[in-house]
């Protein structure tokens, strides 16, 4: 039996959403969870800057925890660095997280998708090849939110957002051609999630809100060979933050989420 554990990486909370579906995938897996609080929020970052600044916090991270395999549970990083990483450390695993174009086209009837993601996304080649390899045949329009990420942290954190700041922000989602509306929205951030229920409060009509959190956990768990011998023991799950602190209301949610903040 192993114990080396899955490493589950983020700017902020958002890979919090992959960890509790890897969770029920994987009960008998440890995790640790990064929070790269220290560089949130990644779409404020030059590119070439954040793909240097990620690829040294991962050479630091893997010789750390020798993690069995990790996850990029975050667009931005995936779409920008998640290639790099691999042909830097060529012998670990890497799960990304991109935007989930396929399934979206797979299931719309309208033929009207929006892809919800942050600015970064929204402006990478990767997402745009995603839309010419999956969906030639749908009307896709990318939406770059500023605020989203941010009002999931807090929401998060405190447990209140302002519902008007979350209907302003997927307003642009929603579009009306020749009879036809916007049935899909792909939540391409995963911090999105934790506002679903406000965004189905806030939308102007029902829609198909695509969250990737289990596959990209079914993806994690297709990579690892099977646990031998039941429930791990020893180390428990942690939460580590890259500025090194975790104030109070974080401490208490990751608390909530079975992790230990070191």
């Amino acid at each position: 039996m192993t114990d080396q554990p899955i490493l589950m990486f983020d700017s902020g909370v958002g890979g919090l959403t992959v960890l509790r579906e890897a969770r029920v995938l994987m009960p008998d897996r440890r995790f640790v969870y990064v929070a790269d609080d220290a560089a949130f929020p990644f779409g404020a970052w030059e590119e070439p800057a954040l793909r240097t600044h990620i690829l040294e916090l991962f050479a630091k991270l893997l010789d750390r925890f020798a993690p069995s395999i990790s996850v990029i549970a975050c667009n931005t990083a995936s779409t920008l660095v998640i290639d790099a990483l691999r042909d830097r450390f060529p012998g670990h695993p890497f799960v990304g997280t991109v935007p989930a174009v396929k399934p979206a086209a797979e299931r719309t009837r309208s033929g009207l998708v929006s892809v919800l993601a942050t600015p970064g996304t929204v402006k990478r080649q990767y997402t745009r090849d995603l839309i010419s390899k999956w969906a030639q045949k749908c009307h896709v329009r990318l939406v770059g939110s500023d605020r989203l990420a941010g009002l999931a942290e807090a929401y998060m954190r405190e447990g209140f957002v302002d519902e008007e700041a979350v209907r302003a922000e997927i307003a642009p989602c929603f579009m009306e051609q020749e009879g036809l509306r916007t049935d899909i929205v792909v939540l391409a951030c995963t911090h999105y999630p934790f506002l679903v229920n406000r965004m189905r409060k806030t939308a102007p009509w029902p829609v198909d809100w695509i969250d990737p959190a289990e596959a990209i956990a079914r993806r994690a768990l297709s990579l690892l060979p099977p646990v031998d011998g039941g429930v791990l023991q020893g180390e428990p799950d942690i939460a580590v933050f890259t500025s090194g602190k975790a104030d109070f209301a974080v401490g208490r949610l990751m608390q909530g989420f079975g992790l230990s903040v070191r």
